[in-house]
């Protein structure tokens, strides 16, 4: 059956099925299209068809897709927001590839290592600080350092025994070690201890031995010890450094027994670098943990006196129960101590404050017996500058002829002449260039804080020179922060020295000693990586300046001495 039915079989049962017609002569006005689809005629005029408005289609039944539209595309977007770090990584970094593959190039043109940005382990670096976890930029410094090991053996073999070393220090960096590293290493220190004229080391061994100088560099162990390693079973060099051993442990005990916690503290160090199974090492620290814990508790208890004694007011004076007095107790049990040292420049600074209320009253005398009692433990102090200088200024007004007499000579200002005025001018424009250029305290009469100093004893109310010298203290903390950030840490102790003198009072300074500590032990960490235990021990000596109880101290001191 084909499921057609013909109009007479609709007509048979009542029923009509609709059609469409006929779709070939729609458009065409035939009087018999009617009778052919079975519907009325009806005509309409072009004109009247181009110019009829047209109705919007199916209006009613799209209107919900815009809420629904918009709802999708605010989901899309918080999607994008919370997963944008892992849709981030699905895109490929242009400048990562690029980077890698200049890394790449490199190493196959042989420029293993560098300055100027261009070698493999330069770009390999720069490709894992852009995406740290990148296989390939792994897997390209490793082979940059097996590189490395490679020229070093081939130099070493060719007899050069400076490029081998420069090469293996890049590998030990690279690497972080392991047997190849460890056999060339040997190999090196056996090379370079048969050029070595041991007979001229040994005399001056001895006689950096006779006049005392028992250690660094140039000094008696550290000589014997170069000896040693060309020549191992030298018998003179083994004597002569258990007689700086012997040297150096009666150095710390004398230490111990005036009270030199800190200077006993690093002669031992010293001592333990040389000779790490020296046998008067466990007494020495046995007894430098005693004197430690002797000391702590009277310590503890002069710092604690001292703080009361500064807010109940009692600064200076006579008897030992003044703020004055318990800091200098502190500091006679530990010389270094940070909390002690801001104790006095606290002090310091209250007489500094009595000093300017004295002179504001015309009481020059007491101000003056104030400023000497501060400058004795803060005599580089920029406040005290000022009011030495206020008071000279005070003492040169009173002994001016004031016409008016009904004005008080304070309150007179400063006559200056046009030689005077313009030499203030030139003085405060120096200071202020010494200022940026990190000359604060030296050179002598060209410093920051000499030559604002001298402005002020021209005018010693000038604002912009008192202003400039207690901003000192604040330009010498930006540049501390700027010298560390550089890595440039012998200047940030510079800068960290120049503050103490300048503020200090300054409690915050204890901060700043512990990050430049920190920062001189991480070098000291990265030069015992690359094998340079030499420098690695000054680095730690410049770190115990600063925080001599820093807990990281003794665990790199014994890895320094373990060669680890």
């Amino acid at each position: 059956m084909s499921g057609r039915k013909d109009h007479h079989d609709a007509d048979q049962h009542g029923r009509t099925e609709p059609t469409l017609g006929d779709l070939d002569h729609l458009d065409e006005p035939s009087p018999l299209s009617s009778a052919r689809d079975g519907l009325p005629h009806v005509s309409i005029d072009p004109e009247r068809r181009r110019s009829a408005p047209q109705r919007p289609k199916r209006s009613k039944r799209r209107g919900w897709l815009w809420p629904l539209s918009l709802l999708l595309l605010v989901g899309v977007v918080a999607f994008a927001w919370v997963e944008q770090d892992r849709l981030r990584g699905l895109v490929p970094s242009t400048e990562l590839n690029d980077v890698l593959g200049r890394a790449d190039q490199a190493f196959q043109n042989g420029r293993l290592d560098g300055n100027d940005g261009n070698s493999a382990r330069e770009l390999f670096e720069a490709a894992r600080a852009l995406e740290p976890d990148n296989d390939r930029a792994r897997d390209g410094l490793r082979k940059v350092g097996q590189a490395e090991v490679s020229r070093a053996d081939a130099a070493l073999q060719a007899g050069h025994i400076d490029e081998a070393d420069q090469a293996l220090a890049a590998a030990r960096e690279l690497l972080g070690g392991g047997s190849d590293v460890e056999r060339l290493s040997q190999a090196i220190a056996k090379a370079r201890g048969a050029t070595v004229q041991t007979g001229s080391l040994v005399e001056r061994a001895q006689q950096a031995l006779a006049d005392g100088k028992l250690d660094g560099p140039d000094g008696a162990g550290a000589l014997y010890q170069q000896v040693l390693t060309a020549d191992p079973g030298n018998a003179v060099a083994a004597h002569g450094l258990d007689q700086v051993g012997d040297a150096l442990a009666a150095q710390a005990r004398k230490a111990l027994m005036a009270g030199d916690r800190a200077g006993a503290s690093a002669i031992i160090d010293k001592l333990a670098a040389l000779l790490p199974n020296d046998g008067e090492l466990p007494a020495l620290r046995a007894s430098l943990v005693q004197v430690q814990k002797d000391d702590s508790g009277d310590l503890d208890d002069a710092l604690k006196h001292g703080q009361e004694a500064l807010r109940a007011g009692r600064m200076a004076g006579p008897g030992n129960d003044t703020a004055l007095a318990y800091f200098k107790a502190a500091l006679a049990l530990d010389a270094d101590n940070a909390e002690a040292r801001a104790g006095l420049g606290q002090v310091a600074q209250a007489l500094i404050v009595q000093a300017n209320a004295a002179i504001d009253s015309g009481d020059s005398a007491q101000a003056g017996k104030l400023i000497e009692q501060a400058a004795a433990f803060a005599p580089k102090s920029a406040d005290l500058a000022a009011v030495r200088a206020r008071l000279s200024d005070a003492g040169k007004r009173s002994a001016r002829v004031v016409e008016d007499t009904d004005t008080p000579a304070e309150a007179q200002p400063a006559v200056l002449s046009a030689q005077q005025s313009a030499e203030l001018a030139r003085l405060l424009q120096r200071a202020d260039v010494a200022a940026r250029r990190g000359q604060i305290m030296l050179p002598p009469g060209e410093s920051a804080y000499d030559l604002y100093r001298s402005a002020l004893a021209i005018d010693g109310n000038n604002d912009a020179a008192r202003r400039g010298l207690q901003e000192l203290p604040n330009v010498v903390a930006r540049q501390f922060n700027q010298s560390l950030a550089n890595g440039n840490l012998g200047q940030a102790g510079d800068r960290l020295a120049d503050l103490s003198d300048l503020a200090p009072g300054d409690v915050g300074q204890g901060e700043l000693r512990q990050r430049l500590a920190g920062a001189w032990m991480d070098q000291a960490e990265q030069l015992l990586a690359r094998g340079d235990r030499a420098g690695a021990t000054q680095s730690l000596d410049s770190a115990r300046k600063w925080a001599p109880d820093h807990p990281r101290l003794r665990e790199l001191t014994a890895r320094v001495q373990a060669g680890r």
